[in-house]
């Protein structure tokens, strides 16, 4: 059966990425299509950056300079491409992007970061976290669903399950496990989604794809599962594999990818 392979990265930088074997990796696993997050380079700097294999690129910059960004890398022509929800207060930041194809779409989503404590003790930015973007990004991808199926992927930010973290007793309140996450991105697949990795390995632990700088914390494997391949329940016959690839190197996440059948 002829397949398809998709992956999915946050680079956490794509010039320091490119210095610590990203070609290495490319020629390796070879897939048809690339989704990057956290590239962190700005439009002036798009044209320096070319992907042999991948004839069709596209960049999404976050109009601030360093900071967010994704980028699409594909060895097939999409049929269209387009940049961001189409909503102002979500867009500066360059957090998605989506290219149609013939049987689906692919949305790469960089979603914000709820962010370290305020003075009330929650996470700064949840409240535009949970309340705006996660409803506005629900409502996009419902409409494309509406129209063919979705694939969905990149850095969510969110440890859904308790069992997608080291250490989800200490993590309660903290950005990427709370309530308020858990409970929107339930919803997403209450609204016609299934977790790829989780359909086919529904109980696996101590699998991660981020993992804090801090503390040796890769090396001891105290990591979080909040980079995600997201399809609509349509496409679930087609999986083939959903893969964590935890033995490559070159940001504090890892990529995660996906097979298909033609």
């Amino acid at each position: 059966m002829a397949t398809i392979k998709l992956h999915s990265w946050n680079v956490n930088g794509l010039r320091a990425v490119l210095k610590k074997n990203f070609q290495g990796y490319l020629k390796t696993e070879q897939p048809d299509l690339l989704c990057l997050q956290e590239i962190k380079i700005s439009k002036d700097l798009i044209d320096d950056f070319q992907f042999e294999a991948y004839p069709y690129t596209f960049w999404n910059c976050a109009h601030k300079k360093g900071y967010s960004g994704t980028a699409l890398l594909s060895k097939r022509k999409p049929i269209s491409v387009s940049h961001g929800l189409g909503i102002e207060k979500h867009d500066a930041e360059g957090r998605v992007i989506t290219a149609e194809f013939e049987d689906y779409y692919v949305v790469t989503v960089y979603t914000p970061n709820s962010q370290n404590h305020d003075e009330n003790k929650r996470p700064r930015r949840l409240d535009y976290r949970t309340n705006e973007w996660d409803v506005d990004f629900l409502t996009y991808v419902k409409r494309l669903d509406s129209i063919k199926p979705v694939i969905i992927c990149g850095d969510l930010n969110v440890a859904h399950r308790e069992i997608d973290l080291a250490n989800p007793k200490t993590n309660r309140k903290n950005a990427g496990f709370t309530d308020e996450e858990r409970g929107r991105f339930g919803q997403l697949l209450e609204a016609g989604f299934v977790d790829s990795f989780r359909s086919l390995y529904p109980e696996a632990t101590n699998r991660y794809s981020w993992w804090s700088y801090r503390a040796g914390a890769r090396q001891r494997n105290v990591g979080w599962r909040i980079d995600y391949f997201i399809l609509s329940k349509r496409l679930k016959g087609r999986l083939q594999d959903a893969f964590i690839l935890d033995q490559v190197a070159g940001s504090d996440h890892c990529p995660v990818g996906i097979s298909l059948s033609v």
